[in-house]
């Protein structure tokens, strides 16, 4: 009987297995969410046509560059299973390794809030009694949301993963119509009007304009990591890599054919001056109502399927740290389709709870999204970094010059991208990691009753955990005399 009962526990598990296309869907799916609609827009208030050309050259290079260090982590150390937060933990132990974990996990979950808030605020252009997003109709109605997508999911990742791709497939089809109409309707004089920006000086110079389009390109390559973090659920260790890669440069094609294809409609200071979603009001401005139409829907599809993903990505980095003891031993519990069944109810409620604050406190809930969505760029950096020590200390000599010098490149990119969010951000997410070190504590309380361990920090992470207790006291006091802000 037991070995009947492992075999069928054995195939419930492979049959939860994700495939390629799936892990390519996951990835394109996390990285499109609202931002892509809002591209047009957001890209030409701070940029002109030749600067948002710079632009996308070096974030390409950047974002091609990690995806690069996740495809070479993800074949010469499958041991680690959890992707980002692994790789900080190999790379710089435990308390690192947790601070990852826990970065990403807040910001995933608060950022998932906000695709709630924006997907309701798109059904707003059909059924205006939604508003902006975050009236009482739309926390209900989002609320309800939620739950249903954890339903979902606890079904089985491979059943939600289904979910994803067809919402993916159908994000994608108004993304390309958009694009299909906007080559033709492309005006090379348009595009090429004041190409720098030398006649509007307020925008400055193109290194200036550079850096305001980085800004924005910053964010909306957020989930390059999807495949990374559920490669402990591939079915081919060798598809995560390529998962990776594949998604990140179908996307970053996306990405500047929507920029670059607008400024061949409209010039840049009438794109500037667009309501979100910027690429609907293009498009409606050569077809007619319909293309606004389209593409809201596409907004609304493509906030459903990034909040699934995100929903499966928040669940499954605590999931897997609490697997390996950085996280409470509460998170690690499955349910007998395999989802990470506490983790995704400790989830969702606290999404459910800074939901119900957009009701409240428009401003609480800005602060909490402003302290967590920064943080998620540490994972990025401590990736990135570590990558590069693996090829330093590697001894195998085939190709190792090229993968320090991608390695290298993406170390310098992500390091950049810290701290173009900006010293402020820094700051403010001290103290999310102060609180960190509560549930560090817990999970290493629990985990070193087994190992016999009379210590829980090593003496560097004393010095680390002080810094950011510390920091984070000051952040708050800040906040509370209101020397420190968001805006």
């Amino acid at each position: 009987m037991e070995d009947n009962k492992l075999v069928e526990d054995n195939e419930l598990s492979e049959n939860n297995k994700l495939g390629l296309f799936s892990l390519i869907a996951l990835v394109i799916g996390s990285m499109i969410g609202g931002g892509a609609f809002s591209l047009p827009g957001d890209m030409a208030k701070g940029a002109s046509a030749g600067a948002i050309i710079i632009g996308w050259l070096i974030t390409g290079i950047g974002m091609i560059a990690l995806a690069f260090v996740y495809q070479n982590l993800s074949m010469k150390r499958p041991d680690l299973n959890g992707g980002i937060y692994s790789y900080a933990k190999a790379g710089f132990g435990d308390y690192m390794g947790f601070n990852s974990a826990w970065g990403y996990w807040l910001s995933a979950l608060i950022g998932n809030v906000s695709y709630l808030v924006m997907m309701f605020g798109a059904v707003g252009y059909f059924f205006p009694v939604f508003g902006k997003g975050n009236n009482l109709a739309s926390v209900v109605c989002a609320s309800i949301m939620l739950w249903l997508i954890q339903g979902l999911i606890l079904k089985g990742v491979k059943q939600a993963a289904i979910v994803n791709v067809i919402t993916t497939i159908a994000k994608l089809v108004p993304i390309f119509l958009f694009v299909i109409i906007a080559i033709i309707m492309f005006k090379v004089n348009i595009f090429t009007l004041d190409f720098w920006g030398g006649s509007t000086p307020s925008l400055g110079g193109v290194v200036a304009q550079v850096k305001s389009t980085m800004l924005v390109t910053l964010w909306v390559f957020i989930g390059i990591e999807g495949a990374v973090v559920v490669s402990g659920r591939a079915k081919r260790r060798s598809d995560v890599g390529k998962a990776t890669v594949i998604g990140l440069v179908g996307t970053l094609v996306i990405y500047i054919l929507i920029t670059l294809l607008s400024l061949g409609i409209m010039n840049r200071a009438r794109l500037s001056g667009l309501d979100t979603p910027s690429m609907a009001y293009v498009l409606e401005s050569v077809v007619g109502k319909w293309g606004a139409i389209v593409i809201n829907l596409g907004l609304v599809i493509s906030l459903l399927g990034a909040t699934l993903g995100w929903t499966l990505l928040a669940a499954e980095i605590p999931y897997i740290a609490a697997k390996d003891g950085m996280f409470p031993k509460v998170f690690a519990k499955e349910n007998k389709n395999g989802s990470a069944v506490n983790s995704l109810w400790i989830t969702n409620i606290l999404v459910e709870i800074s939901l119900i604050l957009t009701l409240f406190s428009s401003s609480t809930y800005q602060i909490l999204y402003s302290i967590a969505s920064g943080a998620i760029l540490i994972p990025y950096f401590l990736s990135a970094l570590f990558g590069l020590k693996f090829e330093l200390m590697s001894k195998e000599e085939n190709g190792r010059t090229k993968n320090i010098i991608i390695a290298s490149v993406a170390t310098i990119y992500t390091a950049w991208l810290v701290y173009a969010a900006g010293l402020k951000y820094v700051l403010l997410e001290t103290i999310l990691f102060a609180i960190g070190i509560v549930a560090f504590t817990i999970a290493s309380k629990e985990n070193n009753s087994n190992k016999k361990k009379n210590y829980i920090f090593l003496s560097y992470e004393k010095v680390i955990a002080l810094i950011f207790l510390v920091a984070g006291i000051v952040a708050v006091v800040m906040l509370a005399t209101g020397k420190l802000s968001i805006s």
